[in-house]
């Protein structure tokens, strides 16, 4: 499954700088972009969570400027953003459950740097060629997200109780009346309530990007990824990504361990819509400053998602629904896509079932993992008091 540019705009070759352009999704963007001609900077730290290696793939490490740094250090942005026309930034900690209790460093690595970036940018001589700011923002802004209940319309319920999950009650309630609702796609129009901190951070990431689009009169993209997948993302991060989390238990035979009632769902795309998406907002010419769903529009429950890789990987471990919980966890996640398509042109294409046999192909292919990390990181849920109930599930 590829992706091309090929016709889509007819733009200026662009120099972009990608923050975290060494992650999963900064190397898929890297290699749509450099194929329709653009110069590529890299500025990553290569955090030993995420990556593991601390070089960039053969066949792009020669085809980019990369710059080894913190996104924090000052110094070097001022260097990576001179002379760019497109900024991506990527750079972030990511892991919900993670940012439950390490709160200052994810404040630190997703505000505090994404204010340095634009202070430097504020410098005449640094951003001066700046035409488009684009962020990788995520679907954890909403919380919850939208609902539908038959007495009061569209809502957007709080946050569920630890009181009442461990009652067994996980469905969201309405906010009005606490009677029972449907699930609906949530729209861009949907307001903030993230019910993590990293939700959090991301909120304040993106709205401080797009104030300083508009301030600057320049295009400004958030970009509300929802759960990406796919070949080359992290196999070794414990903290993001049930896919990957699912596919180590598997492979190992261990068990995989489901939280609530294993009906939470997620709307899973796949990587290359991702950088497709992404890649338009970078050749974009008109004027746009504004937040855009990146998703499927379609959501898959957790059981089903567990069972597929079990199978495809002839596990010999028991899957079992615990009704554990984490809090900061939310039900259920589908994106609304409509305006993803009126304003780019693309709706992400790729199957679910078609991209889960990818992802699953080629994590076959790839080495195993620490079998300890996964549970190491469950145990720091559990002694944070994050996670209650039996023992193991992901993001």
């Amino acid at each position: 499954m590829t992706v091309s540019l090929s016709g889509v705009f007819d733009v200026t070759k662009k120099n972009v700088l990608i923050t975290g352009g060494a992650g999963f999704i900064g190397l898929a963007l890297t290699r749509l972009l450099l194929s329709a001609g653009h110069a590529v900077t890299i500025l990553d730290n290569f955090s030993p969570q995420i990556h593991k290696t601390d070089a960039l793939p053969h066949d792009i490490a020669d085809r980019v400027t990369l710059l080894r740094a913190d996104v924090r250090d000052v110094a070097v942005l001022r260097e990576a953003v001179r002379d760019t026309q497109c900024i991506v930034h990527l750079a972030a900690e990511t892991g919900t459950g993670q940012s439950m209790y390490r709160i200052g460093h994810y404040f630190d690595v997703n505000v505090q740097a994404t204010a340095a970036l634009l202070d430097v940018l504020q410098e005449d001589d640094a951003g001066g060629a700046l035409e488009t700011l684009i962020v990788a923002s995520s679907r954890a802004i909403y919380g919850e997200g939208a609902y539908a209940c038959p007495e009061h319309g569209t809502v957007y319920p709080d946050a569920r109780t630890a009181d009442r999950m461990s009652a067994g009650q996980f469905d969201p309630t309405c906010p009005v009346c606490d009677g029972a609702v449907a699930l609906v796609a949530t729209s861009e129009k949907a307001p903030f309530s993230p019910s993590s901190f990293y939700g959090i951070t991301k909120q304040v990431q993106e709205q401080a990007m797009l104030l300083f689009a508009r301030t600057r009169g320049i295009r400004g993209f958030a970009l509300r990824y929802q759960n990406v997948y796919g070949p080359g993302q992290s196999l070794q991060n414990p903290y993001t990504g049930i896919l990957a989390v699912f596919s180590n238990l598997a492979r190992q035979g261990q068990d995989i361990e489901i939280y609530e009632d294993g009906l939470e769902s997620r709307d899973f795309v796949y990587i290359d819509d991702i950088a497709a998406a992404t890649a338009r907002c970078v050749e974009y010419e008109g004027e746009y400053v504004g937040a855009l769903n990146v998703g499927s529009g379609v959501g898959t429950d957790v059981l089903t998602v567990a069972q597929h890789v079990s199978d495809f990987f002839g596990s010999t471990g028991r899957i079992s629904v615990t009704g554990a919980y984490r809090l900061g966890d939310i039900r259920h996640n589908v994106a609304e896509i409509t305006e993803l398509e009126r304003v780019l042109g693309l709706r992400p294409a790729t199957l679910f079932s078609d991209g889960l046999n990818a992802f699953l192909t080629w994590a076959l292919a790839q080495e195993e993992h620490d079998k300890d990390a996964y549970s190491r990181s469950v145990g720091e849920l559990r002694r944070h008091n994050l996670l209650i109930g039996s023992q193991h599930s992901a993001d």
